[in-house]
């Protein structure tokens, strides 16, 4: 099993920028496809960004160009970096782990989640 630990959340004005950090403890890291997954009131959890064993990543449209998850599997780390934030993107951001062979954009394809980061975007 693996326990998830996100931080770095918070209130951004429009146009900044978060770094998000998953740490991961437990089996290690890189024994799982990471990925982010976000929840805003009244709606539904969705895929945000996904990063294989190896390295590669996967993103929503949401976040194409603006977003970009990253691995260190020495340290157990994830990351995800988030620029030109938009009021949109307020939601309750949570790291996931699975062991599929694929990345998974859906939230039941993932069987470990961490308790959640708030990312606040507003002026």
């Amino acid at each position: 099993q693996v326990q998830l630990v996100e931080s770095g959340g918070g209130l951004v004005e429009p146009g900044g920028s978060l770094r998000l950090s998953c740490a991961a403890s437990g089996r290690a890291a890189r024994n799982y496809n990471m990925a982010w997954f976000r929840q805003a009131p009244g709606k539904e959890r969705e895929f945000v960004a996904g990063i294989s064993r190896r390295g590669s990543a996967a993103y929503a449209d949401s976040g194409k160009g603006r977003f970009t998850a990253s691995r260190d599997n020495a340290q157990n780390m994830v990351f995800l970096q988030m620029n030109s934030l938009i009021p949109e993107d307020t939601a309750v951001y949570y790291c996931a782990a699975d062991e599929a062979g694929l990345i998974q954009r859906s939230a039941r394809g993932y069987t470990y989640w961490g308790q959640g980061t708030q990312v606040t975007v507003s002026s």
